[in-house]
């Protein structure tokens, strides 16, 4: 099977400053563990200096920046050469990371997440850059896997899809979705859409941004729907009615959307408001019982959604004539207005649509995840406090490689870590630094 590959955006405005800016400087690692409030000993980087699009790339000189593959209010991604690791990378650029709580926090929560959680269907954060001087840390740089391009950009091609290009995907994001679900407490990625899996033209597909995801440290089922704004098109109606608490269950619906969108080329309900939305839901899906209805807690919507017309569904193979039956008969279980009813995702991957890729001894759980670990989730941080935790998710990736081996206490923060890692680094999350000048 083949996906089309999107060429990358090329900008006039991009390279290499002059000799003057590739200089070899002295640097602090990050504050470790033991002494947060103390740098390592410095460290020696040779650092190139790119200009992209205006903003200023200080990369390690392993790195050999080449073309912007993406823009936003996040920042800038551009491709680039790993000389040491013989592979293209992603390196992402966050300006200012630090400017704004919410938006620091979701880079941590990210950045932590995809530090802890290693799948073939999610994104490899291969390593954090640190910065040139702790004390004037501002800047984030993340290095990641490169796709070539995302599931949106293949749907809007006229690349045509073939049933068996439809069961590769969608089996490859409820892959990665059960992984998330099994973790222990379970990660809810609440914002699973075309956009976030990336791909490659020989059809991988990786899940990616997970500045919005949950890590349920609460309950095993449920959490209160706070800081949600994912994209309203691909969210679950007990999102949009705004129940008191949401489920698992948001993430199978996305991936019904998902799936309903390849079939189709195009979203499958593309409300223009939230209660567009809800109209055009019931109208495919059926307007919900009393039961369901009577949960919705705003009276307001309650009353919205109570007086849609109760008419017979559309239904998905009206929809999708040409589909094979079996992906209708999946998107009828995923696309369940009351999420009690909604099959979760390991029933998904043993539906019959599914039966020639579904190997279940091939579909890893995710690992148990420390409560401590995103304690930062439930309290109040200053920028200093959220920063000082982004510099122990650097330091990471570069202990205990730079710096002077030391006996770990048992108590000690990511003491687990270091011990487990140190016996075997080919199972280990922790990148091998790269050798500076």
């Amino acid at each position: 099977m083949s996906a089309p590959a999107v060429a990358p955006q090329v900008t006039s405005d991009f390279g290499l400053l002059s000799d003057d800016d590739e200089k070899t400087i002295e640097t602090s690692l990050p504050p470790s563990p033991r002494s947060p409030a103390t740098p390592q000993r410095g460290l020696t980087r040779e650092l190139k200096r790119y200009n992209v699009m205006g903003i200023r790339f200080d990369v390690d000189v392993r790195y050999d920046v080449l073309d912007v593959v993406g823009q936003g209010a996040y920042g800038v991604v551009c491709a680039a050469h790993d000389a040491v690791a013989g592979e293209a990378v992603a390196i992402k650029k966050i300006a200012n990371a630090f400017e704004h709580a919410t938006y620091t926090k979701r880079t941590l929560r990210e950045i932590r997440l995809l530090r802890l959680l290693r799948h073939d269907n999610i994104v490899r954060l291969k390593t954090l850059l640190p910065p040139v001087k702790s004390d004037g840390f501002r800047d984030l740089y993340i290095i990641s896997d490169l796709l070539e391009t995302d599931l949106s950009s293949v749907i809007k091609s006229p690349q045509p899809l073939f049933d068996e290009h439809v069961q590769f995907f969608i089996y490859q994001v409820l892959r990665g979705v059960k992984f998330l679900h099994t973790c222990s407490p379970p990660v809810t990625h609440r914002d699973l859409k075309p956009r976030n899996l990336l791909v490659n033209s020989n059809c991988d597909l990786k899940i990616c941004d997970f500045g919005l995801a949950r890590v349920d440290v609460q309950s095993s089922s449920s959490s209160a729907m706070t800081d949600y704004v994912a994209t309203r098109w691909y969210r679950a109606p007990e999102i949009i009615t705004g129940w008191v608490e949401y489920t698992k269950a948001v993430d199978v619906w996305a991936a019904g959307c998902i799936l309903a969108e390849l079939l189709g080329r195009k979203p499958l309900w593309p409300g223009s408001d939230s209660q567009h939305q809800l109209e055009l839901i019931c109208q495919c899906v059926g307007r919900p019982s009393m039961d369901t209805i009577d949960k919705i807690q705003t009276p307001e919507i309650r009353e919205f959604v109570a007086q849609i017309p109760d008419s017979r569904p559309v239904g998905f193979r009206a929809l999708y004539p040409q589909a094979n039956p079996l992906a209708c008969d999946l998107l009828e279980d995923l696309l369940v207005f009351e999420p009690s009813d909604r099959i979760d995702v390991c029933q998904a991957l043993a539906h019959p649509y599914l039966e020639q890729l579904h190997y279940p001894d091939d579909e890893p759980t995710g690992p148990s995840i420390p409560a401590d670990q995103f304690a930062f989730e439930r309290k109040r941080m200053s920028a200093s406090e959220l920063k000082a935790e982004i510099l122990r998710e650097i330091w990471h990736y570069h202990w205990p490689r730079h710096g002077k081996r030391h006996r770990r206490d048992p108590s000690e923060p990511f003491a687990d870590l270091s011990e487990t890692y140190a016996a075997d680094s080919r199972d280990s999350p922790v990148e091998p630094a790269a050798k500076h000048r």
